[in-house]
């Protein structure tokens, strides 16, 4: 198999996670975080929109992680990031935060929202 070193430019990527915390850029955040390129900290889970639409201009999509397990977003949720012009996929947080790195080391416009696991 052949590796190859991934360069993320301006981006930090999710380095590692466990019960309840999120390790991004050498640091640990406990809880719910939103990782986006005009910040990374606290997110106040789906009633929290407002965090997300800041990134409005910067990112495509949002990749929320629902935790342990894939689970459906708010309804109220989704659309409110949708009319705005930002998608939403949702899926367990580990696979998220794979999807987010990947997607990432590409040069695509992505956020990440998640809840811990």
């Amino acid at each position: 198999m052949r590796l190859n070193e991934i360069t993320y430019t301006d981006a930090v990527p999710v380095e590692g996670y466990g019960p309840g915390f999120f390790r991004v850029g050498g640091k640990v955040y406990d809880g719910a975080i939103a990782i986006l390129p005009t910040q990374i900290g606290p997110w106040g889970g789906y009633d929290d929109t407002a965090t997300l639409l800041a990134a409005l201009g910067h990112v495509d999509v949002i990749f929320v992680g629902t935790g342990a397990e894939v689970a459906h977003v708010p309804p109220a949720f989704r659309s409110a990031l949708e009319e705005a012009g930002i998608g939403v996929e949702s899926m367990a947080s580990p696979a998220a935060c794979r999807t987010y790195n990947v997607l990432l080391s590409e040069g695509r416009r992505v956020g990440l929202a998640l809840l811990p696991v």
